[in-house]
């Protein structure tokens, strides 16, 4: 099994090189390593170049999923790996996901558990995060279970359901997620195999309201086998956007999505 794996980055020069070295010492060989730099404005490109055995495409800064996209279409192999420029994966991480991929020739996408680190300490993972496998649309609903850092996919599976949605700044993981899920089964290798660190900048962490997001990917199924689940689903975000524009006096959010709660 060869397999590419993608990361985008942007002005991420001080954590890239570990995330980068974290691929190239896996226990099972990545064949091929491809890095988009999505418009950095830092040293970005001084480190790549002093880093050997890794393809590297700058484009102009459009996105993370601009970026992830570019990556996919360009990779010259069937299984794609993931890996944000601030994450690292274990060791052994894809070795065990190559391992579970050939004992279950069915399943297509597998991801793994995680491990968050703030400031050099653990971060209590929460229960509601708790990750998903099987037939686990319905699982994923609520908010994103899946660490992109953590996935191992057949290609193919873009070509069925398409890429990152370019129109999204933020939950863009979310988003395709759900249409991975909608039709996949999902296979989960239950150990932390990557490692993720908080406490820096972080784009999530800045956008406000971030519902905003969930409620656009969701009013994607609202003409599917899970039109109710999702109805409900986007009623109870608007609900939690509402109260807060009312809190913070924000008009436009309030008119934005009474609107949206009255026509679902």
């Amino acid at each position: 099994m060869k397999i590419s794996t993608v990361i985008p980055c942007f002005n991420r020069a001080d954590y890239l090189p570990i995330a980068i070295n974290s691929v190239k010492n896996q226990t099972y060989h990545i064949d091929e390593i491809i890095i988009i730099d999505d418009g950095s404005t830092d040293n970005t490109q001084d480190i790549l170049n002093k880093i050997d055995g890794i393809k590297v495409i700058k484009t102009k800064n459009l996105g993370v999923s601009h970026a992830r996209n570019i990556g996919i279409k360009e990779s010259k192999n069937d299984l794609i790996a993931f890996l944000d420029s601030d994450d690292v994966w274990t060791q052994d991480k894809i070795e065990k996901q190559v391992n579970f991929h050939k004992k279950n020739f069915d399943i297509l996408f597998s991801h793994t558990g995680e491990r968050w680190i703030r400031d050099g300490n653990r971060v209590k993972y929460p229960k509601s995060l708790k990750k998903p496998q099987g037939d686990c649309f319905l699982q994923n609903i609520s908010t994103c279970k899946i660490a992109t850092s953590s996935v191992l996919m057949r290609k193919s599976i873009f070509d069925d359901i398409g890429y990152f949605d370019e129109k999204l700044k933020v939950c863009e993981d979310y988003d395709l997620w759900l249409r991975v899920t909608q039709r996949y089964t999902i296979g989960l290798i239950d150990e932390e195999l990557i490692v993720k660190n908080a406490g820096h900048k972080q784009l999530s962490a800045s956008i406000f309201a971030i519902d905003r997001y969930h409620i656009y990917s969701l009013q994607k199924f609202l003409n599917s086998e899970f039109t109710d689940e999702a109805k409900q689903e986007i009623i109870r975000k608007c609900y939690i956007l509402i109260k807060g524009a009312q809190k913070h006096q924000n008009q436009e959010i309030l008119e934005i999505y009474s609107k949206v709660l009255r026509n679902t």
